[in-house]
């Protein structure tokens, strides 16, 4: 789709509102086409799924390794 979107003649954003980690990984893969990226989806959630990011007030630490595969 995205191919089919630049060859005529438009732009793509790729964005994530409100998904935890885990699909924030199939936008990363299509945001390498994509001129906008807005994947903070993540970031807006009180707890990701075990082993995702990791808030202690207010920092957040990243997946552990094993996470995304």
């Amino acid at each position: 789709m995205a191919d089919a979107a630049h060859a005529l003649g438009f732009e793509i954003i790729i964005g994530l509102h409100g998904g935890d980690l885990a699909c924030d990984g199939a936008g990363d893969a299509a945001a390498q086409q994509a001129r906008f990226v807005d994947l903070d989806g993540p970031l807006l959630l009180a707890k990701d799924r075990d082993g995702g990011l990791r808030y202690e007030g207010s920092l957040v630490y990243p997946p552990e390794a094993a996470f995304m595969g």
